[in-house]
């Protein structure tokens, strides 16, 4: 008998992970407490912008014409429990306010209201990023509260989606990572992950703890390696050196490597923030504080990048916003995505018009999302749009379409022909030809 998996939560990872199951072949059923979502979610919608999740969702939604059936949506936690044999746990973990610690909540309330429905063996599955230890927490809780005692079973196999790409990650992942406490969750999930695996994605067995660090493990280092690249800047604009030559030089070490080795205005997002703080707190509540100081200066250089930017963009207009127009290209935290939390490019726009500065904004998705969060910026419908009257245009999201702009048409419309690269993605002589100024970070002589 095919095994029947339930979603808990069809956020951004819950619809992603619910869809590939469908697409993997699997009977699907997933759950959301927000009545909008699950309207949304059955029309074949998603809210939010991820690249071929829509039509994954399509694909698969029961009730479509064309699709397979095999994906539905419910509100009933009865439905759910009585539906599967596998329930994957992909609720958010959002920062605490005022603290840095991961806001549990989401997470015991998902398994708090699904353990008394569970009357037969089951493997609950935690995808979610949660401090370490937490796992151990919910096993006991489900043994204790769920009908079927110790056969609600609890494994953990964290995520490692990354926005504009989940669709890809979640079908052909680099490594399926499971925590579990013995041979029959792991042949479940085996079971689970039976075509990636056989396509040649590793599986990776461990404990408990061990599979809760691996998340936030990753996202340290790649937070450590980004933030040593900006530091990086922040001296070769001291000594006069191109941070973008010193990344080239130095990726050539195959034991350092070219990714992540863009210097900019620093990393933003729903997770790799939140992920890096989190940690932090569960290290020093554990008593391991010390081990992870070194974190706190890779937030603050981070978050420092985007003071710096504003800083470039004062000095650029003689030391005062007042009454000048900036054009800023980019809202999204990054490119292929409409995710505005945390976004260094809104960030700086916010801080600019703090200071006085007319700034008019354009994204090619993340329009409505930066409204919503910013509603006193300026918004354009297009890059020219954003530029026409611009005394200065900063370059912050490095999408495609903005590699792809005509300087020499964006020069006409603007007051001032003035370009600060954000992101270090542009080419200089590109734009130089067409008559702009460039600048970009780390680069005072490029």
């Amino acid at each position: 008998m095919s095994l029947k998996i339930t979603v808990i939560g069809t956020g951004y990872l819950g619809a992603t992970h619910a869809a590939a199951m469908a697409e993997l072949g699997f009977e699907v059923l997933a759950l959301d407490i927000v009545p909008e979502k699950i309207d949304l979610l059955r029309r074949g919608e998603v809210p939010m912008y991820e690249p071929g999740l829509r039509e994954l969702l399509r694909r698969h939604v029961a009730g479509i014409e064309g699709a397979t059936g095999r994906l539905r949506f419910t509100m009933d936690w009865a439905e759910v429990a009585e539906f599967g044999d596998v329930h994957f746990v992909c609720v958010n973990t959002p920062q605490k306010y005022g603290e840095y610690a991961a806001d549990m909540s989401y997470v015991d309330a998902a398994v708090a209201s699904l353990a008394p429905h569970l009357t037969r063996p089951v493997l609950v599955v935690g995808k979610s990023t949660v401090p370490v230890g937490s796992a151990e927490r919910l096993a006991a809780y489900l043994a204790e509260h769920a009908p079927a005692g110790a056969d609600a079973e609890l494994a953990w196999n964290p995520e490692f989606l990354r926005e504009g790409f989940a669709v890809e990650d979640t079908l052909h992942p680099d490594r399926i990572v499971v925590g579990v406490r013995s041979e029959r969750a792991e042949k479940v999930l085996r079971e689970v992950y039976a075509t990636p695996v056989g396509e040649g994605s590793p599986f990776v067995v461990t404990d408990f703890p061990t599979a809760e660090l691996v998340k936030t493990a990753a996202n340290s280092f790649l937070a450590t390696k980004i933030s040593f690249i900006n530091a990086m800047a922040e001296v070769c604009e001291a000594a006069g050196g191109d941070v973008a030559r010193l990344a080239e030089a130095i990726g050539h070490d195959d034991r350092i490597g070219r990714k992540y080795l863009r210097a900019g205005i620093g990393f933003g997002g729903g997770c790799l923030p939140k992920d890096i703080r989190a940690f932090m707190a569960r290290a020093g509540e554990l008593g391991a504080d010390q081990a992870l100081t070194f974190l706190r200066e890779i937030d603050s250089i981070n978050m420092r990048r985007r003071g710096q930017m504003v800083e470039m963009a004062r000095e650029t207009l003689g030391g005062s916003f007042l009454g000048r127009r900036v054009a800023v290209l980019g809202a999204a935290f990054k490119p292929d995505s409409d995710d505005v939390r945390d976004s260094p490019a809104l960030n700086v726009a916010g801080q600019i018009h703090l200071q006085g500065g007319q700034v008019t904004v354009y994204d090619p998705k993340g329009m409505d999302n930066a409204r919503r969060l910013f509603p006193t910026l300026g918004y354009a419908d297009s890059a020219l749009g954003a530029v026409r009257g611009a005394d200065v245009v900063l370059h912050l999201t490095e999408w495609r379409e903005f590699r792809e702009l005509d300087p020499a048409a964006l020069g006409e419309v603007a007051s001032t022909r003035v370009l600060l690269d954000g992101r270090n993605a542009l080419d200089p002589q590109v734009w130089r030809r067409a008559g702009w100024t460039y600048r970009a970070m780390g680069r005072p002589t490029a």
